[in-house]
């Protein structure tokens, strides 16, 4: 008599706790990044004198960096983990938002010192 390859129920609600605790360590490990990153923009937002040649360009790699570890970590917790709150992520998505807003105005603002 042949036996069935489907997994039984409890190596089906092991596998699902495993993707469940490899997903949670993913969603903090990227929303903590992108909390990091977005610490480190605003500093050099704040103190410009940090980083006085190509502060703008390294500003402006900060707020996408930010932006892009926010959103993967809103997308991690809304697809695989139970009971996901994205209140740091979304902290994370909104400093990524302003750093990019005043890095921009200074990176535009350099870009039109070189042409006059």
């Amino acid at each position: 008599m042949a036996r069935s390859r489907r997994p039984s129920a409890a190596q089906r609600a092991a596998e699902k706790a495993e993707a469940q605790a490899a997903a949670r360590r993913a969603l903090r490990i990227t929303s903590w990044a992108s909390v990091f990153t977005a610490a480190l923009g605003i500093l050099l937002l704040a103190l410009p004198k940090l980083l006085p040649f190509g502060g703008p360009w390294v500003q402006l790699v900060l707020g996408a960096l930010t932006l892009i570890l926010s959103f993967r970590a809103r997308a991690i917790g809304m697809r695989g983990v139970e009971g996901f709150d994205g209140r740091l992520s979304l902290v994370g998505a909104i400093a990524g938002f302003a750093i990019m807003f005043f890095a921009g105005q200074a990176a535009f603002a350099a870009l039109s010192a070189l042409t006059h």
